[in-house]
């Protein structure tokens, strides 16, 4: 089989897709499969993330420049919708008889449809919505996202399938920044307004938990880490809430080995690769019902409360009431969890089970496809 996954980007600093896709395509690999890997911004060869990619062809060039250097594929999953370089792979595939998945990767999330309204809504109609209603299969992560997927009414069938997470090969220790005992929560993604960092900001001036302190990273977006530092000194917190700025390899890992709470105040989330990497690291979590992971409090490793000011206060004051020991073994049963439920070998069996679907289904039509130099003229 040959599967080509296209994306926006896979540079870190993109966020969760990247890591997401890059994996996804490492995994895939390792299950055998010829796969192609491109990002748009043609990053697919210098990201970091895939220095230790085996087995996988990264491409650069246009869209119809890859198809033609690495051939037609029998799936192309694309990752995001919104961009041209999304409707271009939209009519390569539907000329050439490529059956395609897409996955919105939390592009028509409530918030995130809001989010610039009236762009979305003249590219929804002029060609987002045919685009949707062609593709063979739409991908989420998680049962909210295909709700919202299926309410749209495009028509094709909508499958739910988890981002896979990679678990250290053992349980990390929370360890104390510079020898004295403030506890950390960390917070570690995109600084960008879906995040919600002005609530939990807000929340953080309200509590104050004592013996506290509240480390943000991330890389910031659209100007947003200023307006954050700016409510931060409106509200006196400039000694117990401090910007680390972008995090990743060795530094990333670090900063999640030494703190004591993962929270993530977000308004949406389509799945939360930045959940799955802290309850692996051994974190217990505090975050909104804007990611689907209610099964936290269950399992008895976070907290997954209403995306407010008051819902965060509440998750706050919870966790800050517990010691370090408890904490930690809050951590150890997400790190379980994950460990049994999120591994990238199962995920790949899922997305290959449903390749093999659409594949099937193409072979049984007639089979009379254009060649990609035909497309290309």
């Amino acid at each position: 089989m040959r599967v080509l996954l296209a994306t926006a980007s896979v540079l870190p600093n993109y966020g969760g897709p990247a890591f997401s896709v890059s994996r996804l395509a490492k995994a895939l690999a390792e299950a055998g499969i010829k796969v192609g890997l491109w990002a748009a911004n043609q990053s697919a060869a210098t990201s970091p993330l895939t220095e230790s990619a085996r087995g996988i062809t990264l491409l650069n060039g246009s869209a119809t420049q890859v198809l033609n250097c690495f051939g037609k594929p029998d799936v192309l999953h694309d990752n995001g919708i919104w961009l041209p370089h999304n409707h271009r792979i939209a009519s390569l595939a539907a000329r050439l008889g490529i059956p395609r998945v897409v996955s919105p990767r939390g592009a028509l999330e409530p918030w995130a449809l809001a989010h610039k309204a009236w762009k979305k809504r003249a590219a929804w109609w002029l060609y987002q919505r045919a685009d949707l209603k062609r593709a063979h299969l739409l991908h989420a992560t998680a049962e909210p996202e295909a709700r919202s997927i299926t309410s749209l009414n495009l028509g094709a069938a909508v499958r739910v399938i988890p981002n896979g997470i990679d678990v250290p090969a053992a349980a990390t220790e929370g360890v104390s920044w510079s020898g004295d005992n403030l506890y950390t929560a960390l917070f570690l993604g995109r600084l960008y307004p879906v995040k919600g960092l002005p609530m939990l900001i807000e929340a953080w001036s309200r509590l104050r938990p004592q013996n506290w302190r509240l480390q943000i990273a991330g890389p910031d977006e659209a100007g947003h880490r200023g307006e954050l530092e700016r409510l931060v000194t409106s509200t006196g917190l400039n000694e117990t809430v401090t910007f680390l700025g972008p995090l990743g390899g060795d530094a990333k890992t670090t900063a999640l080995r030494r703190a004591d709470l993962f929270v993530l105040p977000t308004y949406s989330e389509n799945f939360g690769m930045a959940i799955g990497e802290a309850l692996a690291h051994g974190l217990p979590v505090l975050t909104t019902t804007g990611a689907p992971w209610p099964m936290l409090p269950a399992r008895g490793c976070g907290w997954w409360v209403e995306p407010s000011v008051e819902g965060l206060m509440k998750g706050l004051r919870e966790a800050a009431a517990l010691d370090r020991s408890a904490l930690r073994v809050m951590g150890t049963k997400g790190r379980d969890w994950v460990a049994a439920e999120f591994g990238w070998d199962g995920v790949a069996r899922q997305f290959l089970s449903a390749y093999e679907t659409l594949i099937a289904g193409r072979d049984a039509g007639s089979g009379a496809f254009p060649s990609v130099a035909e497309v290309s003229r």
